[in-house]
């Protein structure tokens, strides 16, 4: 058990911040004598001085210099422990968990608000690669997803949209897609499509997105790397594959179909409307909502007004 308390250092940590006892002493509200009190007992339990008293104004010795950082730690631990005990009294849940289906730089900016509001709540982020997010959401096994579109979800499941963020079909510069212009739903069927698993014929528009050759990946950093080697051609968040197409790594196909438009797939908030919802949960949710996810399309507009 330790000899000195909590007190005894609070007291340490005043008179080293005001340079007087008077100061420490109004500062506490206690009187003087017990702040001189204080900090002697501290220094017999510490077998250490403090405190220099042979000028006007007490000075740290080189000795109390360096265990204020110690004690200026284990108050803001304590500090910490407060209000994590305080956010629990609150009925904060101590985690909540998000499967997120989309890129993750579209939810940042709600996710530092969230960090800020409540520091001692913890986010559990995961990659829904067993299934998708509508049927982790129906199962309880998470308390909010984002996910690209699907047609129809769980009676259990609650949505809104969130914006909407381009999809494009991609293929390594050398692959023979790549010098079709335009392609045809012909070409595209007769060469391997790479497929994200929880995406197989479940977006919006992608029933002529079949091929007779499929592959499929549980992670779409799986697919882009099966892509820029010239496995197949893959459909991926355009986000996603920036960089690649930039450098020339990649090119994005142009659909003989749809040669004035991107396709452009909307991303939904989903929620379980039999799970109930605190203050935390209805915090992330509005936040969430009102963080609109959106990217530049290629004629320079925004996806989501």
């Amino acid at each position: 058990m330790m000899p000195f308390s909590l007190e005894q250092l609070r007291t340490f940590g005043e008179v080293a911040r005001h340079g007087s006892f008077s100061a420490a002493a109004r500062r506490l509200g206690k009187t003087q004598s017990a702040v001189s009190m204080a900090i002697a007992n501290l220094e017999v339990d510490l077998a250490v001085t403090l405190f220099d008293r042979t000028s006007r104004a007490p000075r740290l010795t080189p000795e109390g210099e360096s265990l204020l950082l110690d004690a200026e730690l284990i108050l803001a631990r304590c500090q910490d422990l407060e209000a994590h005990a305080n956010s629990l009294g609150d009925r904060h849940p101590p985690r909540l968990t998000l499967a997120v289906e989309i890129p993750y730089a579209s939810i940042i900016r709600a996710l530092e608000a969230f960090e800020a509001a409540y520091p001692h709540v913890d986010l559990e982020i995961r990659n829904p690669i067993h299934g998708d997010v509508s049927e982790q959401m129906a199962s309880g096994d998470i308390d909010f997803g984002i996910a690209f579109s699907q047609p129809s979800y769980p009676e259990t499941v609650a949505f809104t949209q969130l914006g909407k963020l381009v999809m494009a079909h991609v293929c390594h510069r050398d692959h023979p897609l790549a010098h079709l212009d335009p392609v045809g739903f012909t070409a595209l069927r007769s060469h391997r499509h790479l497929v994200f698993s929880s995406h197989d014929n479940t977006l919006p528009s992608s029933e002529y997105l079949k091929a007779t050759k499929t592959w499929k990946a549980e992670s779409y950093f799986a697919l882009i790397e099966m892509a820029k080697h010239g496995l197949g051609w893959a459909t991926l968040p355009r986000q996603l594959v920036r960089r690649e197409l930039e450098e020339g790594i990649l090119v994005e196909l142009p659909l003989a179909a749809y040669p004035h438009t991107d396709w452009l797939v909307g991303v939904d908030l989903l929620w379980n409307k039999q799970k109930p919802s605190g203050e935390v949960e209805a915090w992330l949710r509005r936040r969430l909502t009102e963080n609109a996810i959106f990217e530049y399309d290629s004629r320079g507009n925004k996806t989501t007004f």
